[in-house]
């Protein structure tokens, strides 16, 4: 029996649907489902709705692809069941927790009292083992969403679940069927047993590294750039921390080979909820053969766009439209490293499937990744110069310190050194960041790359989603300036596995961020690290900013690409304390993770 299919309403339509959702007591399930698909036995997907909804927290034993895997997941399901709501309503969710340790769930995107948002140590003290917790709260918005764990590594071993909430009135995006689609990245190794190993060594699970006769064949640098990289003791192939060496990449609780199902009938408008709960994987989702109309992001409607491929980053939610024929097609999401992919399949019956294509090259950090490049951005459906051009490489200059070729020991390193070659720790770029041993590097020259798709989607020859190709259908709530600016730098230290925000690891924080009550306020986040990050704001939506003014697109999660920035504008109207946060679990765990308080204006007592 497949224990662990979330599959999202694989043959049920619309009026079904809003039909199953009133149904009350939080119980309420549709009617069952079995199929049997090209290998593996796929079950419907357990969907929770009404007042009060019962969740129960444990231990179990979950199939992927055939191998038994320990996971905690919820009411016996990895990933958690669908939990269904309308906007308006008010809810209670009754949590009892079974492990033998503290648990948590937030609520990830929905805006929520600050005491239910789920943080144990920020919002609230954490549910304790064998212990239950209520949280209870207005309905206030509709779209994609989902919920997990805030406590430990539990996210990873499956404490994760989708949430999606039907507009209070008839929904503006049409569609005659949908699919829910979660992406997860799951391991037989304990997650603990993971980061052990990560601080350890970094590197460990890459094994994609270059070697000899990737130069020969054409595929890796040639032997005077690699010479460069080593000198700076830097792997241009290491694009991700946890790779498919030892990840299954899942879609709704099924490996590759299980290859989920969706079902359709030809000429339906079919609506994709797609939710990237992945503990430390970016995807690459495309359905060769079928265009894909963005419609929504991280639950909030944007004006449509049509793209071949989209990079969705963990903890981001896309709602995508497809139109597909009479056939089978093959969903598709690639680890952004290229070490594995997630595989499902949309078919007009059941049994058809689709051509599964080769894994793609795997990228090659440049310098650009680096902050050392204020080129062009690459074009798309050209050459790739993010990946290819290493010619403005530090040659023949050496690097003291480790993983990223920056300096230990918080000796400053500014200008440039003799040769030419780029200094990587400017203070003057960041004077609020102190150069000590958990800061490797300050971006010489960090870009804006909201115009450009992610790590190896320049030269895919096809449309690939870009933050700028995103505009809000409606018009922003707050349209007022900024009162006041601030610069957050992304740190990190990758050789011994140390991440912050401006040099400081949580453990370290003396004090949160302040906001006041209602302030606009205008961020900009700059990665200083040659990993993508995707941040998480608790509690807030913010706006891009991309060009787009009074229409800018809304989000609560926004990656962050190597050696770029990101600016967004904020309302900061949600009063308490709210974790602010890379999404990537490992990097979290580490110390990339502050709080942001909003204090009322009138007398600055805590909220």
């Amino acid at each position: 029996m497949w224990r662990t299919d979330v599959s999202s309403l694989p043959s049920v339509d619309r009026r079904s649907l809003l039909k199953g959702a009133a149904i009350a007591a939080g119980a309420a399930a549709f009617p069952a489902w079995a199929q049997t698909q090209s290998a593996g036995l796929v079950r419907a997907l357990p969907v929770l709705a009404g007042q009060e909804i019962s969740l129960t927290v444990a231990h179990q034993m979950i199939d992927v692809d055939g191998a038994p895997r320990h996971a905690i997941g919820i009411n016996g399901s990895v990933p958690a069941p669908l939990i269904r709501l309308r906007e308006g309503q008010q809810v209670r969710l009754v949590v009892d927790n079974r492990l033998d340790e503290e648990t948590s769930l937030h609520w990830h995107g929905l805006l929520v009292p600050a005491a239910m948002d789920g943080v144990p140590g920020v919002s609230f003290p954490g549910i304790g083992a064998q212990s239950r917790f209520v949280y209870e709260f207005p309905v206030r918005q509709s779209g994609t969403y989902w919920y997990h764990s805030h406590s430990g590594l539990q996210e990873q071993m499956g404490l994760y679940g989708p949430l999606i909430i039907d507009p209070a009135g008839p929904d503006p995006i049409a569609s005659d069927r949908e699919h829910v689609i979660v992406l997860s990245d799951h391991s037989p190794m304990h997650p603990h047993t993971i980061f052990k190993k990560l601080k350890q060594q970094p590197g460990y699970f890459n094994f994609q590294k270059q070697t000899l006769f990737g130069m020969l064949a054409g595929r890796d640098q040639p032997p005077g750039e690699r010479a460069d990289w080593g000198r700076m003791r830097m792997d241009p192939a290491d694009i991700s921390d946890v790779t498919g060496s030892t990840y299954t990449y899942l879609v709704n609780g099924h490996g590759p080979e299980t290859n989920w199902t969706a079902l359709f009938r030809p000429g339906e408008r079919v609506r994709l909820r797609l939710i990237n709960a992945a503990a430390m994987t970016n995807f690459n989702v495309r359905i060769p053969g079928l265009k894909l109309s963005v419609v929504q992001a991280d639950g909030l409607a944007v004006r449509p766009v049509t793209v071949d491929e989209l990079q969705i980053a963990v903890a981001e939610t896309y709602d995508l439209i497809v139109e597909p024929e009479d056939r089978a097609y093959t969903f598709v999401g690639e680890a952004v490293d290229r070490s594995g992919m997630a595989r499902a399949t949309l078919a007009p019956r059941p049994g058809l499937v689709a051509p599964v294509p080769p894994l793609r090259r795997r990228p090659l950090v440049s310098h650009r990744d680096m902050g050392m490049d204020h080129g062009p951005a690459p074009v798309q459906g050209g050459m790739d110069h993010g990946a290819m051009d290493h010619g403005a490489m530090n040659h023949g200059a050496t690097a003291q310190g480790g993983h990223a070729g920056m300096a230990h020991g918080g000796q400053a390193m500014a200008g440039m050194a003799p040769g030419g070659s780029m200094k990587m720790r400017d203070p003057a770029n960041a004077p609020q960041v102190p150069l000590n041993p958990g800061v490797q590097m300050i971006a010489p020259m960090p870009a804006d790359r909201t115009d450009e798709p992610g790590q190896g989607l320049a030269d895919v020859g096809h449309k690939v989603l870009v933050y700028r190709d995103l505009m809000a259908r409606d018009r922003n709530p707050d349209v007022r300036a900024p009162a006041r600016e601030m610069e957050i730098h992304l740190t990190a230290n990758m050789e011994r596995y140390m991440w912050s925000f401006d040099g400081v690891k949580l453990n370290a924080v003396t004090a949160p961020i302040p906001f006041r009550e209602n302030e606009r306020v205008r961020v900009t986040l700059v990665n200083d690290t040659m990993m993508a990050h995707p941040i998480h704001l608790h509690g807030h939506f913010f706006e891009l900013v991309t060009g787009h003014g009074e229409y800018a697109p809304r989000k609560h999660t926004v990656n962050v690409l190597p050696g770029g920035k990101v600016t967004f504008d904020v309302t900061m109207d949600a009063r308490g304390d709210w974790a602010f946060h890379c999404h990537m679990l490992y990097h979290m765990h580490a110390g990339m993770m502050q709080v942001v308080s909003v204090r009322p204006d009138e007398d600055g007592e805590r909220a």
